[in-house]
């Protein structure tokens, strides 16, 4: 199976600050800090830091799946690559159609508190008009998808500018928050322990939502074919961009149970970042901190944009989906065919969000229909780098933990928190979320028929790939265009 077929995407696009920033603005850390805190204290209450704490180890280890991986297999597909030449093509495209149903799905999650902030900083009540916020959102969202048809470099300085404003607004109220002393509860250690969880099912629950969370920092795996040395770079981004946001939801997660009431938080569920940042500073506060919920809020919708038209263009190039979406933009590199359907069912995606409710209940509903999603394509990226890599994973202590024991463990986390949330969540999270990964069924069932190329892949085994490296630079190429299907650009 060759991974280029036809006109590509732009090479060495990319650096590594570049994709480290990436992978940051991937997670959106002022976005799910505000726009998810409310849901996961529903969900677990003073325990959300735990959440966070206890979800931020196993997604260490599907990092390091992500990494491993993309040493052996440069592919803007990714986890549908992968999966798909480790353990079984059927599976790859499940992988693949997750994350593109679950990017999609966050349009409307994304683009609807990004519509309801920017109507905040005029007018608070404006802000609850879900009808007005999709006009916004949706104004912001079609901006970003110019932004990403503009190409990889555009895209990046977009992001420099949007995520540090971001991080620096957060790293301000951090330290502030630290030192704020009025109306706080003391903190407990308690908080950060399994006994504050309503059993195994209230643990699983929390720890969906903190997939949601974290999702995101492996955009720079969908990037790796137009990133500079991204064999390394990709991997140690994604690691570097974890260890970030992990940080972040910390401190901010520990600071609203301090300052803030479990009334507070329910009643300003579509922000609750802005509330925390007017208790720490009233009057300027929250204003700033809406300002650095948008700004990430709008980051992440080109990062997901990303995501979703990069697996697009690699299910069209291997003719799983239909070619079209595998076409390239003659000037400015990027699969425009995948960029426009995604935003053609993006905005039908807006029109019928008006239907369903407020801002914060189709948050809610969505924030748990995409942690399904995640669940599911995270945990077979965590088994097909284990049996990528089977035949290393005994050559050092350093391997058998990195490249199997800690990815396989990320991957069973990932399986089990699926499976034993599924009777906590509402009916239309459950709907949405089982119905996207059902769907993809029809267009595995007919390009399998039409005898995709995809469906008899090139088997990937890391062990080929460290064969190459000891063999003269003309063999390794070679050996690697050959046996692996991968560019020879080592």
């Amino acid at each position: 199976m060759s991974n280029n077929r036809g006109r590509g995407l732009q090479t060495n696009a990319l650096g590594t600050f570049d994709t480290v920033v990436m992978a940051v603005a991937g997670s959106a850390p002022a976005y799910s800090l505000g726009a998810t805190t409310a849901v996961l204290v529903g969900a677990v209450g003073l325990a959300a830091p735990a959440a966070l704490l206890y979800c931020a180890i196993p997604m260490l280890g599907i990092a390091l799946a992500f990494a491993q991986l993309g040493r052996i297999d440069v592919n803007a597909g990714a986890s549908y690559s992968w999966v798909g030449r480790t353990l079984h093509p059927s599976l790859g495209f499940v992988s693949g159609w997750a994350l593109v149903v679950s990017a999609t799905i966050f349009m409307v999650a994304g683009s609807l508190p990004a519509g309801s902030m920017t109507l905040a900083l005029f007018d608070e009540r404006l802000a609850d008009d879900t009808a007005l916020a999709t006009v916004v959102g949706a104004g912001w969202f079609l901006l970003m998808l110019g932004v990403v048809l503009g190409g990889a470099r555009i895209t990046v300085r977009a992001q420099l500018l949007m995520s540090g404003v971001e991080l620096a607004l957060l790293a301000l109220f951090a330290v502030l928050a630290v030192f704020h002393t009025d109306n706080a509860r003391p903190f407990d250690w308690s908080w950060l322990g399994f006994g504050q969880f309503d059993g195994v099912s209230g643990f699983a629950s929390g720890a969906l939502i903190a997939a949601f969370y974290y999702w995101g920092w492996d955009v720079t795996s969908n990037l790796s074919e137009e990133t500079r040395n991204s064999r390394r770079t990709t991997g140690l981004a994604g690691l570097i961009g974890l260890g970030v946001v992990f940080l972040l939801f910390e401190v901010f997660t520990i600071a609203a149970n301090v300052i803030l009431s479990s009334g507070q938080i329910s009643q300003n569920a579509a922000n609750v970042l802005a509330v925390l940042g007017e208790e720490i500073w009233p009057g300027w506060g929250g204003k700033l901190l809406i300002v650095s919920v948008l700004l990430s809020t709008v980051a992440t919708l080109e990062t997901t944009l990303i995501q979703v038209t990069r697996s697009l263009f690699a299910m069209g190039r291997d003719r799983t989906l239909p070619a079209v979406l595998g076409r390239v933009h003659r000037t400015w590199n990027t699969p425009w065919a995948a960029i426009t359907v995604v935003g053609a069912v993006a905005l039908a995606m807006f029109i019928a969000a008006n239907a369903l409710g407020t801002v914060g209940e189709i948050l809610s509903d969505a924030i748990s229909a995409i942690g399904l999603q995640i669940a599911v394509y995270y945990g077979l990226a965590g088994l097909a780098a284990v049996v990528a890599h089977r035949k290393l994973l005994f050559t050092s202590p350093a391997r058998l933990l990195l490249g199997g024991v800690w990815p396989l463990f990320g991957s069973l986390f990932m399986f089990w928190i699926f499976v034993e949330s599924l009777g906590e969540l509402s009916d239309a999270a459950v709907a949405i979320g089982i119905g996207g990964l059902a769907v993809g069924l029809v267009p595995m069932l007919w390009y399998w028929r039409k005898g995709s190329d995809y469906y008899r892949p090139a088997r990937l085994d890391a062990t080929r790939t460290v064969e190459a490296a000891y063999v003269p630079d003309d063999r390794a190429m070679a050996l690697s265009h050959v046996h692996e299907g991968l560019p020879t650009d080592f």
